[in-house]
Order: C-alpha cells, then sequence, then structure tokens
C-alpha cells in the first residue's frame, strides 16, 4: 500500500497562458502567448509580431476559465484538491511590464479567485511567472536580456505578496525556469523576440556565441529576480514559501560505454543542477565555467549579484516530470520525442502517443538524485498523460489509460518516501483539458475534466468528468493508499 505524510498536498496544475483566456479582458496587456498561433504535433505553432486577423491564437480564449473558474475551483473541490497550482498573468496585473501602478481589475480578479479557493479548502500554489511575459517588455526592452526588467519583476511580485497575503503562501519565482537553457526557450522564458515571424519551437542550428551569451545572461538576470523575490516574500510574510520550478531532464546513458555514462552526467548537470544549484544552494556549480567556457559565453555579472544568489535561495525545489531519455555519443542512434528535452528512445519502455517515453520508475530516481543533492523538501508540480481522449458508445469518458498512467507514478512515489525522500506534494498538469503550450492543441488531453473544444477554437465549452475524476478523488480521500 502507497503510504504519504499527513497533510501531504494532494492537487492539480495549469497555466493562465493556457486556460484563461479574456486575453482582453479588463485591461490585461498582451504576453508572449498571445503572439503564438495554434498548432499540431506535425505544423509548428507561430510567432507572428503583430496579432493577425483571422488567424487562431489559443491563449486569446483558452478554456476561458476567466469566465468559468467558479465552477471549475468547485469541481477541483469535488475531487478533493488539498491544492491547486495555478500562474497568474503577469499582464493582467501590469499590462506593459513597466507600469508603477497596478491594474485594480486583474488584481480583484485573483483576490475572488483565492477567496473562493480558500472557501472550498484548496491552498493556492501560484507560479508567478508562466511563460507569459509582457510582449511590451520583450518588444521594447528586449525581455530579459536587459537589468531593468528585473526591477519591473520585483515590483510585480511584491504587489502579489502584499495583495495575497493570508490568501497564498505557496509560491514558485518561475516556471520551468531551465528552459532559458536552451535555444527555444528564447521566447518563451526569456521574452527574447526572434528575429522573424515563423515557428519558435525548434533548436537554432545557426546560433551563435553572442546568441548564446545574450541567453544566459537574460537567464542570470531571472536567477536575481528569484533571488529578490523570495527575500522580500519572507519579510512581507514569514510564513511565505517560495520554491523553484525545473523541468526534470532525467537521462541515462544508453549504453555501459564511459563516453555514454559521461554525456548523460553532463546532461543532468546542464538540465537540472545549473539552475538547482543557483537557486537552492545561491551559486553557480563549480562545472559552470567550463561550460561557459567551451560556448563562449560571458555572463553579465556586476557587484553584489553573488550576495544577492546567495541570500534568496528556496524553501523548497518543485519539477516537472513527464519522461526520460537516453544519452548517446552514437549519432546514428534513434531519437525520441519529449517535453523540453529528447534524446535516444529507450527500448524498455512505452510511449505516449506524441512520443513521449513513459518511465514511472524514473521518477522514484529522479526524486532521490535531487532531494540527496539538496535536501529542501520536493514538490511534483507537473505530471500526467497528453492523450486523444474520445468520447465511447455510452457518452463517457473512460481514461483508463490515464489512471494506469498516474497510478504508476503514484507507486514510485511511495518508494521514493520509503527512500527518505521528503516529498510535500503531488499536482498532476492539465487537471482539466487545456491548450498544450508547445503545439497548440486541445487534442493532447491532460485534464480529469474534458473540455468541449477542438484544435480550430470550436466548441461550447461545457465541462465533463472522466473516469479519472472519480478515481483521483479516491486516491486523494485515501491519502494515496487506494489506487486500483
Amino acid at each position: 500500500m502507497a503510504r504519504f505524510p499527513e497533510g501531504f498536498l494532494w492537487g492539480g496544475a495549469t497555466a493562465a497562458n493556457q486556460c484563461e483566456g479574456g486575453w482582453q479582458a479588463d485591461g490585461k496587456g498582451d504576453s508572449t502567448s498571445d503572439h503564438l498561433t495554434g498548432g499540431t504535433v506535425d505544423t509548428p505553432r507561430r510567432y507572428t509580431h503583430d496579432i493577425e486577423e483571422g488567424t487562431y491564437y489559443p491563449s486569446h480564449e483558452a478554456i476561458d476559465m476567466y469566465g468559468h473558474y467558479l465552477e471549475d475551483i468547485d469541481l477541483f473541490a469535488e475531487m478533493g484538491f488539498k491544492t491547486y497550482r495555478l500562474s497568474i498573468n503577469w499582464t493582467r496585473i501590469f499590462p506593459h511590464g513597466d507600469e508603477t501602478e497596478p491594474n485594480q481589475a486583474g488584481l480583484a480578479y485573483y483576490k475572488r479567485l483565492f477567496e473562493h479557493m480558500k472557501e472550498k479548502g484548496i491552498e493556492p500554489l501560484v507560479t508567478i511567472s508562466h511563460y507569459e511575459m509582457p510582449f511590451y517588455l520583450c518588444d521594447n526592452y528586449g525581455g530579459w536580456t536587459d537589468r531593468c526588467v528585473i526591477d519591473f519583476y520585483v515590483r510585480y511580485a511584491t504587489t502579489l505578496f502584499t495583495e495575497y497575503k493570508g490568501l497564498v503562501k505557496y509560491w514558485l519565482t518561475f516556471n520551468e525556469i531551465n528552459c532559458g537553457m536552451m535555444a527555444f526557450g528564447d521566447y518563451m522564458s526569456l521574452g527574447i523576440l526572434p528575429k522573424q515571424d515563423g515557428p519558435t519551437m525548434f533548436h537554432n542550428p545557426n546560433e551563435t556565441a553572442e546568441d548564446r551569451t545574450k541567453r544566459f545572461c537574460a537567464l542570470h538576470h531571472q536567477f536575481l529576480a528569484s533571488a529578490k523575490a523570495v527575500k522580500i516574500a519572507h519579510e512581507i510574510d514569514p510564513e511565505n514559501k517560495v520554491g523553484c520550478m525545473i523541468a526534470g531532464n532525467l537521462a541515462y546513458g544508453y549504453t555501459c560505454n564511459p563516453d555514454d555514462q559521461i554525456a548523460a552526467q553532463q546532461v543532468m548537470q546542464q538540465g537540472n543542477y545549473y539552475c538547482g544549484d543557483v537557486q537552492v544552494r545561491g551559486e553557480y556549480a563549480p562545472f559552470a565555467k567550463r561550460m561557459w567556457k567551451e560556448a563562449g559565453v560571458e555572463l553579465d555579472w556586476e557587484p553584489g549579484d553573488a550576495e544577492t544568489l546567495k541570500e534568496g535561495t528556496v524553501d523548497f525545489y518543485s519539477f516537472s516530470y513527464y519522461m526520460s531519455s537516453c544519452v548517446s555519443t552514437d549519432p546514428e542512434a534513434t531519437k525520441t520525442a519529449g517535453n523540453v528535452f529528447s534524446g535516444v528512445k529507450n527500448p524498455y519502455l512505452e510511449a505516449s502517443d506524441w512520443g513521449w517515453q513513459i518511465d514511472p520508475k524514473g521518477l522514484r530516481w529522479y526524486l532521490n538524485d535531487v532531494y540527496n543533492r539538496y535536501r529542501v523538501p520536493l514538490m511534483i508540480v507537473e505530471n500526467g498523460l497528453g492523450a486523444v481522449d474520445e468520447r465511447a458508445e455510452d457518452g463517457k469518458f473512460h481514461d483508463t489509460y490515464r489512471i494506469d498512467y498516474l497510478r504508476k507514478h503514484i507507486e514510485q512515489m511511495a518508494l521514493a518516501i520509503e527512500d527518505g525522500v521528503d516529498l510535500m506534494g503531488y499536482t498532476p498538469w492539465g487537471c482539466i483539458d487545456l491548450v498544450s503550450a508547445s503545439t497548440g492543441e486541445m487534442k493532447k488531453r491532460y485534464g480529469f475534466i474534458y473540455v468541449d473544444k477542438d484544435n480550430d477554437g470550436n466548441g461550447d465549452l461545457h465541462r465533463e468528468k472522466k473516469d479519472s475524476f472519480d478515481w483521483y478523488k479516491k486516491v486523494i480521500a485515501t491519502n494515496g493508499e487506494d489506487l486500483a
């Protein structure tokens, strides 16, 4: 039987840019996600500097949680959620990002949402920035490449900590901050605008040392902003707990060839520890200097940066986990798809409809690895199965494959706890169907709750429970003991 500590934070996770909609409601400004078109697994999303008339931009309506939040929170409460991870749209609070005064209508919306969650006994877990940077800051300041954006973010975060004191105590500063390590993270994570309209979710084979320097400096600025926000959060309310959020990248050496093992170690270092060390330990890892040298990167260090990072370490480490990958030095090895990261296909694992390899035991491996490196509480804030959910003849959604996926991962979480890992919570991704960040699809569904909308934006947005809804409700009610 699975065993979880008393007070374990069972829940679910979403992001404003993928579910909220209302993209121009009540004074909200444009964000980076508002300039990404729809797409599919075969047709990449496009970035457009100007909004094209007649083109479908999924974030503009998404699943309209902006208009359905009461209904949706009630459904989460019915499942028994102890916590709900959501993000705040930066541009709903500061439409351009550089204003000195916040948008009161935006503040009021989230206050109503948090108050309703509290009424239902659900603890908010708030991501301050989740792939929705103000487009104005990108267009006029170069996104996170400009140090002044640190001050804009700190003003925004301070506003949230002040306004929602007593309503929110769990915070994440940036979503999957390590995406800024890779070229495709330029726009999504760092707000660096592409040179021209076109696909954005790809690796740039023509990236120069200057491009990499710009990206790593922008990421350095995010580290500083996060550290400053952590310190302010604690000053405003000592009850606040602030975490980092890493896209979990588990890499196995494909063979016992030492070259494969060293390559896998380097992937773990760059994919996980580079950002984790800065945010948990308050300093860059020793391997970072060699990495910068080999990449031709020179960081934008200023006096006081080291002290700022050291003073703003996080209280807990949260991460997303969907899959593992294999690393091979053989150029002929077969590649596989994945969330953020890709690698060589593992012959011992099955894969999702989108080619993401399913590895529940890898979650236990990752939990042990990260906990024994950092010794701070951990939280899994994204995990789940994106699948094509089809209505059965009886009119229901029998997503037994999703139940099986989640059951196996929860079993491994329990084993990690027995290993000594301090695991504080679990919020599966897309607890309600929402827009896919990578492809812009609705067809790729994660939720316990079905939302009537298709890839082209058609549908009446009504909500329905899938079989996984009642299953997860039972899991929460038994604190993970009944997984049948």
